[in-house]
């Protein structure tokens, strides 16, 4: 069913105009080479007009039946020299991993005969009958006993607790007043507060003693109760951990040399040590597959976004994204290597050439203008920055310097102290959320209203940094008030005020659909590539950190 004919797309334009790719894409950030770009046409049409499978991605809302999917073209020569392309789709489409067009999964679990299908049933079977025993009454039942026995032995023990302190104070109140007795009777007096504060100690360990008793017989019938349920969350647990490393086995990816490696031989040397869930199901690793497996020569790669975004990412419909670094970075270092691809752009520094703009300067602060792609603090691989710059123009000054950060593509006003006590002055500025900060960005659309409030919690997104995700259950609260300046040309200029600074905050709140729903132009994470973020920091208010006087910096964006 899956020869190399088969998946081997000739394409149907000319090609003879186009230039060969040199070398082959660099997958994580890129630019889509043109046939790359003419090879997705083609596969979106095929699947506007396929009636194999039914799959809407979401793009048809009345008929719901599923969100959409990351696809990717591989441009290859097959065995014969002939030029053409691979298609592929990560995970499942219409809960079916072989569909007609595309590359098969480097493993198909499903597959008949596969140890996966009769395993994973055995472990639904157990799901099954695990279900059936939570919902035994008698386990309920005894769960509420001991939830109430807790509860009961809570109250008492601290309302005896609670008695013994007022009782203590009784008898401190009669120690004060035993002054105007004689000495017989304070020493009878003495006697019988002795025995009341034991009769207090010994009721309190009595009674520890008759709830732990109690506790201890509820907890013994629950268990008991419970042992089989117990026992066969175990036996999931141990099946599901063999089940999972076998597949880690069977997924075995080759690279151009022919060399092969399993999932948990890739990802054992990384931080985390095993794959994350859907390891070796995206597009990439699946299409570079196929071609090592069937003598085809990769020349470039690209993959796109066809549908509907989850609620929680960024996704635009027919945006080329590149490949994930969570799941596909450990998995394509092994299978590229020993194919030449294109340098790494982001090792490159942006900076080079540009200068930072001071606007103000005194003996404990600056405010500079910081150019679009230039780093605010040294990063892992290039070291030019704001910080080392300014460290090597001011090499006296004291302290961290750097008080806040732009984003490396956002230009803009930054504050820089000179010495400790402005930093800390400065800091507690922006902790408090005493400084005023003003972004102007452009939004790729008109939008219709003039004003309003966005509040999006955002987290990293752990298998894709360093993108963002808006996550309501782990996300941390991010707040955006943004106005309307200007519509023009299907674009919007906008104000935007962040009360507070979630890393990419601004950026994923003018793209999010429950946000404004509109990348700012020029965005490379959330929207499409262009000359540059059109995203500027213009107005920066504060106080002086040592005078305390108060300060106002606006630069205009020069877009």
């Amino acid at each position: 069913m899956y020869s190399p004919e088969d998946c081997f797309t000739p394409f149907k334009a000319p090609t003879t105009e186009f230039t060969l790719p040199v070398r082959f894409t660099f997958p994580f950030y890129y630019e889509p080479h043109p046939l790359c770009l003419l090879a997705a046409s083609e596969l979106q049409q095929h699947l506007e007009s396929q009636t194999e499978w039914r799959h809407d991605f979401g793009l048809r809302e009345a008929e719901g039946s599923g969100l959409g999917k990351m696809f990717g073209v591989l441009l290859v020569k097959n065995s014969q020299g002939e030029l053409g392309y691979l298609s592929a789709f990560s995970g499942k489409i219409a809960d079916q991993n072989l569909l007609t067009h595309f590359v098969p999964p480097v493993f198909d679990m499903l597959a008949e005969g596969s140890f996966f299908p009769p395993e994973q049933a055995k472990i639904n079977l157990i799901n099954a009958e695990i279900n059936t025993l939570k919902d035994n009454p008698e386990i309920a039942l005894l769960q509420s006993q001991l939830a109430d026995k807790t509860l009961s032995a809570q109250e008492q023990i601290a309302a005896h607790r609670a008695l013994m302190i007022e009782n203590r104070k009784q008898r401190k109140l009669q120690r004060a007043a035993g002054d105007t007795l004689d000495e017989q009777a304070l020493k009878q007096l003495r006697i019988q507060m002795s025995r009341e504060s034991v009769q207090d100690k010994n009721q309190l360990r009595a009674l520890n003693s008759y709830w732990d008793e109690q506790l201890a017989s509820a907890k013994h019938a629950l268990e008991q109760a419970s042992q089989h349920l117990t026992a066969l969350k175990q036996k999931r647990k141990t099946m599901s951990a063999a089940l999972q490393q076998r597949l880690f086995d069977e997924y075995r990816f080759l690279n151009i040399k022919g060399e092969e490696q399993s999932l948990g031989e890739i990802f054992k040397g990384t931080i985390h040590k095993v794959p994350p869930a859907g390891s070796g199901e995206c597009a990439a690793p699946k299409l570079l597959h196929f071609a090592f497996n069937n003598g085809m020569t990769p020349l470039a790669m690209a993959e796109f976004w066809w549908g509907e975004a989850p609620k929680s990412e960024i996704r635009q419909h027919k945006n080329f994204y590149g490949a994930c670094q969570g799941k596909c970075q450990p998995i394509l270092g092994h299978m590229l290597d020993g194919l030449p691809t294109d340098e790494n752009p982001l090792l490159t520094n942006p900076a080079e050439g540009k200068h930072l703009d001071i606007i103000y300067q005194d003996d404990d602060m600056l405010v500079i203008n910081k150019p679009a792609e230039f780093l605010s603090v040294p990063g892992k691989n290039i070291l030019d920055s704001v910080y080392s710059r300014i460290k090597g123009q001011f090499p006296e000054a004291t302290g961290p310097l750097i008080v806040h950060r732009l984003d490396m593509s956002t230009s803009g006003l930054m504050v820089i102290a000179l010495n400790k006590a402005a930093n800390k002055s400065l800091q507690k500025q922006f902790i408090c959320r005493t400084v005023k900060k003003r972004y102007v960005a452009l939004l790729t659309g008109e939008l219709s209203q003039d004003e309003g409030v966005i509040t999006l919690p955002l987290r990293g997104d752990f298998d894709d940094r360093p993108r963002q995700l808006v996550c309501f259950e782990h996300g941390k609260p991010a707040q955006t008030s943004w106005q309307v300046i200007t519509r023009k040309n299907q674009q919007t200029k906008v104000y935007l005020y962040p009360k507070t600074g979630r890393t990419h905050q601004l950026r994923v709140h003018s793209a999010h659909p429950d946000g404004l729903n509109m990348p700012i132009v020029g965005d490379d994470l959330y929207g499409k590539k262009s000359d540059r973020l059109h995203l500027h920091a213009e107005l920066l208010e504060l106080n002086h950190p040592i005078t305390d006087e108060p300060m106002s910096f606006q630069i205009d964006a020069d877009f």
